[in-house]
């Protein structure tokens, strides 16, 4: 190595030397402390505030010390002209920043974003804490009501409708369920945010979680076993709703209607009428009815004068996929299985609806309410 290539060489390394040093040093200088608390300048996308301290024609200046001046200008200020005439010199407004340093070097705002981003953060903060809105339902659709919270259009699912609200429609029909629903636009409804997405500019609300709760604390005054008496306020396909108090309904599930086979609810009851039903179950604020545990159960005297082996006469009430529910008195019905015939179809030219036929009972346990019969009579074969 040259000469004057070490000498290079020590100069270089004497230079990081002393910049190291200079650097500890400086660690330890007041100035260093200040700058490292001091805040950092506003970025693209923060909310900044200060006071307004010039309004010109085509641009709005504010006062963002210690960074500068911010300006609303161009289609921000278009954007922002309903608040820009109301606000004077000396106001304090909160803004978005869109550009933290502009060709004119001011941090160029947005009202506008400002208000959006201040909207999504009140959304959030109403989720959190479960604020009670009351809002008119403007539009419904087949999946459920619109309503608009702060200028944003939400939706309410239907699903997420309270039970004096949600669409009782046999069958499920879409085109009902939205005629229904149609029904609710102009409404006062008392719903909760449920969901905010400020990305997809989306609002979810619920009713069910307001009326869940009211609804708990209703059903807490009730018990098992109490027996109750309302009007039929509904009725599906798979159950009736009765009235239990103002406010509170109980379902009265198909399977608790009677104790034979309910195969229409509203064969049994008209909405309006007055049906009386014992409550069998309460949970989460859902009371569940049943009108038949007031009535006397069949199975019971059926176990006096029934057995397994007897010879009987039945009536065909109902083919399901594993053969034909036969009845053999009110209430007391015994399946005849499939297996028992060379073929589905047999069985249903044999063993015709409604019509009464010969069988012997090959199963039969009162207790759990089960029964089994074999047709004793001429099977067709064609």
């Amino acid at each position: 190595m040259s000469t004057d290539e070490i000498t290079n060489t020590d100069a270089v390394a004497t230079e990081e030397i002393l910049e190291t040093t200079e650097q500890a040093d400086n660690s330890n200088h007041p100035m260093t402390a200040l700058v490292a608390d001091s805040p950092a300048p506003p970025a693209i996308g923060d909310l900044v505030e200060g006071p307004v301290i010039a309004i010109e024609r085509n641009a709005v200046f504010v006062d963002l010390a210690p960074f500068g001046t911010g300006t609303i200008y161009g289609r921000e200020l278009l954007n922002a002209r309903d608040v820009i005439r109301h606000t004077s010199i000396g106001d304090t407004i909160t803004a978005k920043v869109v550009d933290a340093e502009n060709e004119n070097g001011y941090i160029e705002l947005s009202l506008k974003e400002a208000r959006q981003a201040l909207i999504w953060t009140d959304a959030e903060d109403a989720i959190r804490k479960k604020t009670l809105l009351e809002l008119t339902v403007k539009e419904a659709n087949k999946g459920g009501l619109i309503m608009e919270w702060q200028g944003i259009a939400g939706f309410l699912p239907a699903s997420q409708l309270s039970t004096d609200h949600y669409p009782r429609v046999e069958g499920g029909d879409k085109d009902k369920i939205t005629n229904e629903l149609r029904k609710l636009v102009g409404e006062k409804i008392s719903v909760m945010i449920l969901s905010a997405n400020p990305k997809e500019g989306k609002l979810i609300f619920s009713e069910k979680d307001i009326a869940d709760k009211d609804r708990t604390e209703l059903a807490g005054r009730h018990a098992v076993g109490d027996v109750i008496e309302g009007p039929v306020t509904g009725i599906v396909d798979f159950g009736v709703f009765v009235k239990v108090e103002e406010g509170l309904e109980g379902l009265v599930h198909i399977s608790e209607i009677d104790w034979g086979l309910v195969d229409d609810p509203k064969h049994f009851c008209k909405v309006g009428e007055t049906a009386k039903a014992k409550i069998i179950e309460i949970k989460d604020g859902k009371v569940s009815l049943s009108i038949k545990a007031l009535k006397d159960n069949p199975w019971k005297t059926a176990g006096e004068h029934f057995k397994k082996g007897d010879k009987v006469n039945g009536i065909v009430i109902k083919f399901n996929r594993h053969g034909a529910l036969v009845s053999i008195e009110e209430g007391v019905a015994g399946l005849v299985h499939v297996s028992d015939f060379p073929s589905e179809e047999m069985l249903r030219k044999t063993l015709e609806l409604a019509k009464t036929y010969p069988f012997e009972i090959s199963l039969f346990e009162p207790k759990d309410q089960r029964m089994t019969l074999v047709y004793t009579g001429e099977k067709k074969d064609k």
